[in-house]
């Protein structure tokens, strides 16, 4: 029997792709809090520099085009070699491109390659250093998106499905390594995104996403960021190929939303 040490404590280093945005962020801040040191890699050069200033010598922040192989696989050289290791990776880096029918392809292939494939070559970049970690663990983000016909929506869902799969089929294939690879499916969680569609309008966006989730409110990008390093700890060494529903509710929920239907009938 394996014995299982019960502490949560991440002092390991994870490497965090979008590391820059809202949720990125605050995945950075929960690893940090739990005593680790984290990698931030994404386009945003102000945002990506402003969190690894706050977060102090447990982070580092390395400007990166995750599409561009050359560049990704240096920021993984450099993030091991200026930590002394790689422990864990977040592929949380995504595009938001989606017309629907209308998207080029161009479109499909940037923002595939964005949420897909760029991740699949993080995680072959990482992988020596997860396996020589001894405890290594990756988190792939899906989405409530990966599930449900979304009306104008067909790339991000398309390519949110594709990573959910691809999770379990890394799960397989990294096991021998004594890695981890689960993903985890947020729900309306409060984001730059959402932020900006709302204008800025908390409780706006708490009221419009209510119907859709049973708790009656979007998430918030501390909750997410909570479950991924439940899913990088020890506290989950037998939990792989699994996907966590940070979502409210709102995948158990389904169509039915908070509201009862068949009164409607007789309105």
């Amino acid at each position: 029997m394996t014995s299982v040490n019960n502490s949560a404590v991440l002092n390991g280093v994870a490497l965090i792709t979008g590391g820059a945005t809202l949720i990125g962020a605050e995945v950075a801040k929960a690893f940090v809090a739990e005593g680790g040191k984290v990698a931030i890699l994404d386009l945003d050069a102000v945002g990506g520099a402003k969190l690894a200033d706050e977060l102090g010598a447990s982070a580092l922040f390395i400007e990166t085009d995750i599409t561009d192989d050359d560049q990704l696989q240096a920021a993984v050289s450099r993030s091991a070699e200026h930590f002394g290791g790689i422990d864990y990776l977040i592929n949380l880096a995504c595009s938001y491109i989606d017309d629907g029918v209308e998207s080029s392809r161009a479109d499909w292939l940037k923002a595939l390659d964005i949420n897909l494939v760029s991740a699949v070559m993080a995680a072959k970049y990482v992988r020596p250093w997860l396996k020589a970690s001894g405890a290594g663990a990756i988190v792939n983000f899906t989405s409530i998106s990966a599930q449900a016909a979304q009306t104008g929506r067909w790339i991000y869902p398309a390519s949110k499905a594709a990573m959910k799969h691809l999770t379990r089929s890394m799960a397989l294939d990294f096991a021998p390594d004594g890695i981890r690879v689960n993903s985890v499916s947020p729900g309306w969680t409060w984001s730059r995104v959402i932020g900006e569609v709302s204008g800025g309008n908390r409780e706006k966006a708490d009221r419009v996403a209510a119907p859709f989730h049973m708790l009656g409110r979007l998430g918030d990008p501390q909750e997410v960021a909570q479950v991924v390093t439940f899913l990088c700890s020890s506290k989950a060494s037998f939990v792989t190929g699994a996907d966590y529903a940070v979502d409210g509710g709102y995948s158990a929920l389904g169509p039915e939303q908070q509201e009862p239907a068949i009164p409607k009938l007789a309105e």
